[in-house]
């Protein structure tokens, strides 16, 4: 059987685990918000007319920070249609997603959502249709104690204590013509570094995300990063990074190594934001919030009604996922958690419905997609540092990447309980692979569990009717002798390995 091997060493950690790796996304698109997320017929809304089965599958999930109202959908939204009393807020056409926007579920409804989930908001500012006098009504709406129009208006509304939102993105994807108010990299910038500016006046310690490529394919990639953040850079925190992914034309092989381009981009926005500190001769790093990521079949669900409709909520964009694209989402954990030195926030995009881990019929039942399981699980095990990894494994040609591992993985060590956890893929198609893993600079471990996601169709799908058949099951070819944990790998396969100190 061919094999891997990986050695760890706890004295050589790449970064903390950052919890804000394991957030998602939430936009006024399709069902995410309506029938998703808020559903006031259904027999578990509470009253404010939140799904509490949804809520539940949430936390099991394991998110962490969510990102709203958008996405697309934040470049012609008016934030202060969505306050105060329900029946008073206006219907608006959505440009982005050819929808009627109802506004029932606004700011405040979102922010008690996320104290019910336990999740940390993070806020996007329409710099598409708006700029800088929006971005700080809404902050000062959001953040500002009392005493002022908006914030007092805030407490009119029924919410006396701010709602202390710390990380906000200035805009989304402005470098993408789809974008309503898409703007060139300069005039982006500019824009950005001001609406920065001046909302750090009102809250100096705010953690400001400036719009990255939406893409590593879109034409202006790096160029419009360096241009950005030679304007911003004193200004912002992070700047952010977007990629989908999905098989091409039966190309399963160079799809399970998706992950590699995700790396790729890392190191290339990495590399040029260094090349702009080093130009600029400053002293802070930028680091990456990669708040958009995930498989999304872009060409095989609609994208917008009919140009002659505009109805509300409907239904867009919701992929059913397999077995594989669960693989390929583990593996894009896996990406983002080795390259922790410098991604500090990412988030799924999205979270219910639309291209989602979790699915929802409108009044009545929910369901877990395959996608869910590595996500829960990686959010779960994924404590204290990030460990650096020496892989050794066989490769593959692949049509898109050329020599491919076959075996990817990470691990991470918790120093206060001693715990390891351990996440691989089997990228081959057809082989087995034993992963051996060096743990001779522990002491004491033992195998505590070894979860994997397979199955001998890689197409398979979980449904409504049955999302338990297609759950990460045990694998009890883990051991652990001598100082080396080894563990069968199936093909096309997503694996946790967990070792615990005695």
């Amino acid at each position: 059987m061919p094999h891997a091997s990986m050695s760890l060493n706890p004295a050589f950690t790449v970064s903390p685990v950052h919890r804000r790796t394991f957030g998602s996304f939430v936009e006024h698109l399709g069902r995410c918000v309506y029938t998703g997320i808020h559903d006031p017929s259904h027999p578990t809304a509470d009253e404010d007319g939140f799904r509490k089965d949804v809520i539940q599958l949430v936390q099991d999930l394991g998110v962490t920070t969510v990102r709203y109202p958008g996405g697309n959908f934040v470049s012609g939204y008016r934030w202060e249609d969505g306050i105060g009393p329900v029946e008073d807020r206006p219907a608006r056409l959505d440009l982005a997603w050819h929808s009627t926007e109802p506004n029932t579920v606004g700011v405040d409804e979102f922010m008690r959502w996320c104290r019910k989930a336990g999740v940390e908001p993070m806020m996007a500012v329409n710099l598409g249709t708006r700029g800088v006098q929006e971005a700080l009504d809404v902050l000062e709406y959001c953040n500002v104690e009392s005493g002022t129009a908006w914030s007092d208006l805030r407490r009119a509304n029924g919410t006396a204590e701010p709602h202390g939102v710390r990380m906000w993105c200035l805009g989304n994807e402005m470098d993408g013509p789809w974008q309503i108010g898409h703007k060139t990299a300069d005039e982006y910038g500019r824009l950005a570094a001001e609406t920065a500016r001046a909302m750090r006046m009102v809250q100096p310690d705010l953690e400001l995300v400036a719009c990255g490529s939406s893409s590593s394919a879109m034409p202006t990639f790096g160029a419009w990063e360096s241009t950005v953040l030679t304007e911003a850079y004193e200004f912002v925190d992070y700047v952010s990074a977007h990629a989908y992914y999905f098989e091409e034309d039966g190309d399963l092989a160079s799809f399970l190594a998706s992950a590699m381009n995700m790396d790729a981009f890392i190191d290339d926005v990495v590399a040029t934001a260094d090349a702009v500190r080093a130009a600029r001769k400053l002293t802070k790093r930028i680091n990456i919030s990669f708040d958009e990521w995930n498989v999304w079949y872009q060409h095989a669900a609609p994208s917008v009604p009919p140009k002659d409709s505009w109805p509300v909520a409907p239904v867009l964009l919701e992929d059913h996922y397999n077995v594989a694209d669960a693989v390929v989402v583990g593996n894009l954990l896996i990406s983002l958690l080795r390259h922790s030195d410098r991604v500090h926030a990412a988030s799924l995009a999205q979270l219910v419905n639309v291209i989602a881990p979790i699915m929802t019929e409108p009044g009545g039942r929910i369901w877990r997609q395959t996608t869910f399981h590595p996500f829960a699980l990686t959010s779960r095990y994924a404590v204290g540092e990030v460990l650096h990894t020496e892989l050794r494994t066989p490769t593959h040609e692949t049509a898109k990447f050329g020599e491919t591992p076959l075996v990817d993985g990470v691990a991470t060590h918790d120093p206060e309980s001693g715990a390891v956890a351990v996440f691989a893929v089997n990228r081959s198609l057809t082989e087995d692979m034993t992963l051996e893993v060096d743990l001779r600079a522990f002491e004491g471990l033992r195998v505590e569990e070894a979860l994997t996601l397979a199955n001998p169709d890689a197409y398979a799908r979980a449904t409504v009717d049955d999302d338990e058949t297609l759950a990460p099951r045990p694998n009890t070819s883990a051991v652990l002798e001598g100082g080396t944990g080894r563990i069968t790998l199936p093909p096309v396969s997503w694996t946790v390995l967990r070792l615990v100190r005695d």
